[in-house]
């Protein structure tokens, strides 16, 4: 399946441009995942290899479900949470009776079940297991996209109201035990988990599966520094490289989890490459983010379309995650051992005639990062772009995340693109393992909810692969509890002034958002022109512009 490719526009260097008129050589990952039958070239050199073209893939994703139907109508599945009076009086389970394995799934009730029955229900069994009926309403989609969305969400409750939310009121009141030491209580709750927890269910299902796994990671480890992240569901680290590369594509298309600050990021570098006078130089972007080279391509399409052209030299100095640097639990930032996306980005930058440059800086702590390490010039325009990595620098080190800011401010960056987790805390005891681990079951849940949606309920790999990264959270040892506020203080703070986003970046991120489930929602901060994105009336992350504060010195 193809598309005609259309005009070419090398007039204008709008954001819309590039999102409208890019070519399809794919078959959309809608389509079919798996389909490598179609061979796609781009002047004849293969980004992956010859039955596929993920670059030019990454650069479809905009146009392809902006022309489609939305994805956002689906059956969606309403569960009511537990009623706590019952499973806090379930008698313990009996140690020696064999229990299933916490990965067997729970089965589901038939269709006609389905239909009969309007909730979950946990009922007390005669032997004192807690048993689960199941039931799954079923909800008509509706024809235009914005009744048709609110069908999504397989637990359709607003995202301020956690009535269908049970998993999270047994894992919070699990947590809150283990702090004081309940251990009666502790194993009665990690029962009933069992009984509930499922890897392939819905939200709430998963949901418990890792927070299960969670808890009992913490409490076999206690404070030990190992991780059993590696050990548990699919993960990056583990994934193969080839497989690694199409979920992430895959996930960009579904979902704009990472898609939203990706555009942003690219909007804001073009928008900062305008303020230039001098229309010669070069362009050096620090990669300090998550997005393993899937950002990139489309924003290489985005250079040729402006006026005069790309840069004489694009270089991107990335920075990735590894297990030397950053702890192995620390979530989407380390890939497979054998992936390496710089050869293939090469080659998709000589199909459009840009003059790329990839330096990769393996093993590199973020700490040491300097004007020496990335090898930057004053004759370039230095641009920063960090995303979903600075909230896992050690918070027990003292400002050793200013410290790190006010280092990437003396390498005199262009600009500085700042996207991180919106999760924060306002209570007196942020530090409590409760209270750390309430927040990271919200952030799991909404990413758990989000991509149910995203992928219509349906089982993948690649769901599985996105969901078990984002599990990680659950686990790592870094902080989450600094939202946008405080990053915004500590910016300041390490001499950066706050720059609004620019028009094509806020156009082009409402454009992108459209094609995604009706549940997200973009919101700009009239204050400080940043954007927001949020699912169901929650916070998900923000994406901020920053440039030097000329009034502070770097001394």
């Amino acid at each position: 399946m193809t598309s005609e490719e259309p005009e070419p526009n090398p007039t204008s260097d709008h954001i819309m441009d590039w999102l409208e008129d890019s070519v399809s050589f794919l078959p959309s990952f809608l389509d079919d995942p798996y389909n490598s039958g179609e061979i796609s070239e781009i002047n004849g050199y293969q980004w992956w290899d010859e039955s596929q073209d993920i670059a030019q893939d990454l650069i479809n994703i905009r146009e392809t479900s902006l022309n489609c139907p939305s994805a956002a109508a689906t059956i969606s599945t309403t569960t009511k949470p537990p009623n706590a009076a019952i499973y806090n009086n379930l008698p313990l389970p009996s140690l020696s009776k064999k229990r299933k394995s916490v990965e067997e799934p729970i089965p589901k009730p038939s269709q006609n079940n389905q239909k009969k029955n309007h909730g979950r229900r946990i009922n007390q069994a005669k032997d004192g297991d807690a048993a689960v009926e199941e039931a799954v309403p079923i909800k008509k989609s509706v024809g235009n996209k914005k009744s048709s969305s609110k069908a999504t969400g397989n637990n359709g409750n607003n995202g301020n109201n956690k009535d269908g939310r049970w998993a999270e009121q047994l894992l919070n009141p699990c947590a809150t035990a283990i702090t004081e030491g309940n251990f009666t209580r502790v194993q009665h709750l990690l029962f009933v988990l069992k009984e509930l927890a499922s890897h392939t269910g819905d939200p709430n299902h998963r949901l418990a599966f890792h927070g299960l796994r969670a808890l009992t990671h913490h409490i076999s480890s206690s404070g030990s520094t190992s991780s059993s992240a590696s050990t548990g569901p699919a993960a990056f680290a583990s994934a193969e490289s080839r497989f690694f590369q199409k979920s992430l594509i895959k996930f960009s298309e579904v979902s704009p989890w990472f898609a939203f600050p990706n555009n942003i990021a690219n909007s804001s570098i073009l928008q900062l490459l305008t303020e230039e006078s001098d229309r010669t130089r070069n362009l050096h972007i620090l990669d300090i983010g998550v997005s393993h080279g899937v950002q990139w391509p489309i924003l290489l399409e985005a250079l040729t379309s402006r006026p005069g052209g790309p840069p004489p030299l694009v270089r991107i100095t990335v920075i990735p995650g590894s297990s030397t640097t950053e702890s192995e639990d620390t979530p989407f930032s380390i890939g497979p051992p054998g992936d390496n996306f710089s050869s293939r980005l090469l080659g998709f930058a000589k199909s459009m005639n840009i003059n790329l440059q990839m330096n990769r800086l393996d093993n590199q702590p973020l700490q040491n990062l300097n004007s020496q390490i990335i090898d930057s010039s004053e004759e370039e325009t230095l641009i920063i772009c960090a995303q979903f990595r600075l909230h896992y620098l050690n918070h027990n080190v003292p400002d050793e995340r200013t410290e790190f800011l006010k280092s990437l401010r003396k390498m005199d960056p262009k600009g500085l693109i700042l996207s991180d987790n919106n999760v924060e805390c306002s209570s007196s005891n942020c530090g409590d393992f409760t209270a750390r681990f309430s927040r990271r079951v919200d952030y799991l849940w909404r990413f758990l909810d989000s991509t149910s949606s995203a992928f219509k309920g349906r089982e993948s790999e690649e769901r599985r692969l996105m969901e078990g990264e984002a599990a990680k959270a659950l686990t790592n040892r870094g902080e989450m509890n600094e939202g946008k506020e405080k990053w915004c203080e500590r910016m300041r703070g390490a001499g950066f002034v706050g720059e609004a986003l620019g028009e094509d970046a806020i156009d082009g991120a409402r454009a992108l958002l459209r094609k995604y489930d009706g549940n997200w929602e973009m919101r700009v901060d009239e204050k400080d022109g940043f954007a927001g994105l949020w699912w169901k009336g929650q916070p998900v992350s923000f994406c901020s512009l920053w440039k030097l504060d000329k009034k502070v010195s770097d001394s």
